[in-house]
């Protein structure tokens, strides 16, 4: 069921993202809060930093996201040896018909993977600024939008310090949310020993939701009605970190959209 203005109920709100939770929790056992996490940044239209230690199931987490919903996904292994262009893309120039012509790069797709971003130059990272903040790419003055509805899944190990590059500032307010998964519990570790030991969680996965159903759902997120109280609650909230003596730098206006939207 749908409302007259083609936003979803609560009811197909629900339903959908319920369905997308458990296909999500079929891959990642015991870290409801972090499968609930990410499906909200997912609906709020925001982008998620995954950041925990080798071998926690970051980069699982965001494949299972991706394949929960059928869209279009391209993951980015960011290297040392990555350039602005692979993300972007580049103008071509065309002898057959003397023009230039664009080839999109791994950027132009629903759901964007990017592994181990903190391993690429801070030149590199920039390339991702533009797309995550206005969901468009520009090169060589001209702007291209990208596909809707649009998420950066990043993730990035915060103990391996030889060969990284620490995010910039600008690149980490972009992110709605940072999630750590952190070590399952013995039980889940032993379910996943039993059901997972000789096949990857993600072969039987299939879509449960398709991406204009995504899209239905940010709308009916974007028009959830917020009160002056809870705005004002959020604007101290955010505020209370920018005069706090521990912390170096407070949350920005674009931090106090992120937590109303969420």
């Amino acid at each position: 069921m749908t409302t007259y203005d083609g936003r979803a109920s609560l009811t197909d709100l629900t339903a959908t993202a319920e369905r997308v939770r458990r296909s999500i929790e079929e891959v990642i056992e015991g870290k409801p809060e972090v499968v609930r996490l990410s499906l909200t940044v997912l609906l709020a239209e925001g982008h998620l930093l995954i950041e925990d230690v080798p071998g926690v199931g970051k980069t699982m987490l965001a494949k299972a996201l991706a394949r929960s919903v059928d869209c279009s996904v391209r993951r980015i292994q960011f290297t040392p040896d990555l350039l602005p262009s692979d993300i972007t893309g580049v103008s071509v120039y065309d002898q057959q018909h003397a023009e230039f012509e664009f080839k999109p790069g791994a950027i132009f797709a629903q759901i964007v993977i990017g592994d181990e971003i903190n391993r690429a130059s801070p030149k590199t990272q920039s390339a991702l600024l533009e797309s995550m903040e206005e969901r468009q790419v520009t090169v060589d003055g001209h702007s291209y939008p990208l596909p809707g509805p649009f998420m950066v899944v990043a993730t990035q190990n915060p103990v391996e310090m030889e060969g990284t590059y620490p995010l910039p500032e600008a690149q980490r307010d972009r992110f709605m949310a940072r999630v750590s998964i952190g070590y399952p519990s013995p039980d889940a570790e032993l379910r996943m020993l039993d059901v997972h030991g000789a096949t990857s969680p993600l072969d039987d996965l299939q879509p449960v939701a398709h991406a204009h159903d995504i899209l239905k759902l940010i709308d009916t997120v974007r028009a959830v009605h917020v009160s002056d109280a809870v705005r004002r609650y959020a604007v101290a909230l955010v505020g209370a970190t920018r005069g706090h003596p521990e912390l170096r730098l407070g949350a920005s206006p674009r931090a106090t959209l992120h937590l109303v939207r969420a």
